[in-house]
């Protein structure tokens, strides 16, 4: 900020919390504070109380070198070392860090060493966090949080969050699925910041208020992301951050954002009169961290970025589904009960496919037993990978199919046929592929195929089914997709009431309201046809706008 804004000010340097000195410095400045500002009544704290990590160098061809939004990389200090060696009764070691220079970031399967470091930062970060919520809110103030500089020690859905007594929570969004973030934090009050920011150029350096940039049109992408999870979840608060005399020569950006208001304060009045409809669908998303951290990768980690699961996350953000997140550990101690669909989506050896935690076999045949007895496991890119064995997926006799590490280059491999299914692939919809992949069942159904090798699978299982996609990019076509192949996995119909026939457009029907709020996410004019109340409703749609429907008037 300094240097982007070429402030004068004094540097902020960073000080270790830890140590009696340096808490009674932000205890008191904090309480001079607030004493010296009683017209401020909301008090945000931009973190607590560490930054995250992001390392630069000197070489102008790679200038940055790391960064990890959740890392705790940056809470390391000598009192902190000693003090876990007190209380764990053993002593950490720079590699518990460093890890051979790939550090332990948050994409990667989290060591035991590592797991306990963080819980000891979480109770710190919480055991003076309060305090100072306390404080200010000892002064008449309201305490919100901001889950984006740094949340690290934080974890805004973590075990001890609702503790602080935080009145609310700000979130800036790009996505869909930061809105969810948002939305799952329990405090009374959830805001969003909505993008662009007032700057003049966008994170990726882009023109943004300035020659070349093109603010209103941007918003409206931003929107159509973003409103596809309002449409699912609550937000109390929308806004903008950022210099607000930039916009005074963008007219059609201001006049856009105010349409963007009045939509807002629909969909959270139709939130509010009563729960949206959600089809009868749980879907479980597994991974190493499952609820600490839902949703997200990494912090500021967005569905361009080339992941599979934060593709799969944005997605589900706007689906008419329950969905919930939970990790290994979870999943064998009774967390698959009441899931449909269980989603493991990754790279081989990553935190998200899991890596060597697929050894385990109870884990093995918890999911294998809950398939077999009528579950639909969806597994993405290179689920339940790990080496060792004759298989790569852990679960292949499941899914179907499995991926050639390269020891079966003299094994021939199945022919197949394409399977259609009616209604299941919408236009525009397209899955990239893996070109070792191979099937290793002879019932295996391929429903689409690149180059000759199969992209998209379903394979029976007993009462259950197994579903594999070589990739997943979110759009709207690929959107419409994965809920179909959700809801044929569990032998739903694809044609369900409060669906659209238009994968370009989305709606969720409020009961409470007896009203259907459609969407059109294309800049384009689009024609919806849905089923609602024993009727059809058509609903024409100018480009990314929204239109109401009473029903039952």
């Amino acid at each position: 900020n300094h240097v982007t804004n070429h402030w004068q000010s004094e540097h902020l340097i960073p000080i270790d919390p830890r140590l009696p000195v340096a808490r009674d410095y932000l205890y008191n400045y904090l309480k001079d504070w607030c004493e010296a500002h009683p017209e401020t009544d909301v008090v945000r704290f931009t973190s607590l109380f560490y930054n995250f990590v992001w390392i630069w160098g000197s070489d102008e061809r790679q200038r940055h070198l790391f960064t990890d939004w959740a890392s705790y990389d940056f809470t390391v200090s000598e009192k902190a070392l000693a003090d876990f060696a007190d209380e764990y009764g053993y002593t950490l070691t720079a590699e518990d860090f460093v890890n051979a220079g790939n550090y332990h970031v948050t994409h990667m399967p989290p060591t035991q060493t590592q797991l306990d470091y963080m819980d000891f930062t979480q109770r710190f970060v919480l055991d003076f966090g309060r305090r100072l919520v306390a404080l200010v809110q000892s002064y008449g103030k309201k305490a919100y949080v901001f889950y984006d500089d740094s949340w690290v020690g934080l974890e805004p859905s973590g075990p001890y969050f609702q503790d602080y007594g935080f009145d609310g929570l700000i979130k800036c969004v790009f996505s869909g699925f930061e809105v969810r973030l948002c939305n799952a934090a329990p405090v009374a009050t959830h805001e969003i910041r909505l993008h662009p920011y007032l700057f003049p150029t966008g994170l990726n350096g882009k023109p943004t208020f300035m020659e070349g940039g093109d603010p209103a049109y941007d918003a409206k992408c931003y929107w159509r992301q973003v409103r596809r999870a309002l449409l699912r979840a609550k937000i109390d608060r929308i806004g903008l951050g950022g210099y607000l005399h930039l916009v005074q020569d963008y007219p059609d950006f201001v006049d856009y954002i105010a349409e963007i208001a009045e939509e807002f304060r629909l969909l959270r009045e139709y939130h509010t009169a009563g729960e949206v409809y959600t089809l009868p669908l749980t879907v479980g998303v597994l991974h190493h961290w499952g609820n600490l951290r839902p949703w997200t990768l990494s912090g500021h980690f967005h569905e361009s970025d080339k992941h599979d699961l934060i593709h799969i996350n944005e997605a589900l953000a706007g689906l008419p589904v329950s969905v919930k997140f939970l990790s290994f550990d979870q999943a064998k101690a009774g967390g698959l009960d009441g899931l449909d669909v269980l989603i493991n989506a990754g790279n081989e050896g990553d935190a998200w496919s899991g890596g060597e935690v697929w050894n385990d076999p109870e884990l093995l045949t918890q999911i294998t037993a809950w398939v077999h007895r009528g579950g639909c496991f969806l597994g993405v890119g290179e689920p339940t990978a790990a080496r060792g064995h004759g298989n790569l997926f852990r679960l292949s006799a499941v899914l179907g199919i499995d991926l050639d590490t390269g020891a079966k280059t003299s094994h021939g491999k199945r022919s197949f046929d394409l399977t259609e299914v009616p209604g299941l692939w919408p236009a525009g919809a397209a899955i990239s592929g893996k070109a070792e992949l191979f099937l290793c069942a002879p019932d295996t159904q391929v429903l689409a195929s690149s180059g000759g090798v199969p992209t998209v699978t379903r394979h029976d299982f007993g009462r259950g089914c197994g579903i594999y996609l070589s990739s997943f990019r979110e759009s709207p076509a690929n959107n419409r997709l994965l809920l179909n192949l959700l809801l044929w996995g569990h032998n739903l119909p694809l044609d369900h009431d409060y669906l659209s026939d238009n994968p370009l457009t989305e709606c969720a029907w409020y009961p409470a309201k007896q009203a259907l709020i459609v969407i059109n996410n294309s800049p384009d004019p689009q024609t919806a046809n849905i089923r609602a109340l024993g009727g059809l409703v058509r609903v024409n749609l100018s480009g990314f706008t929204t239109e109401v429907v009473h029903l039952g008037e």
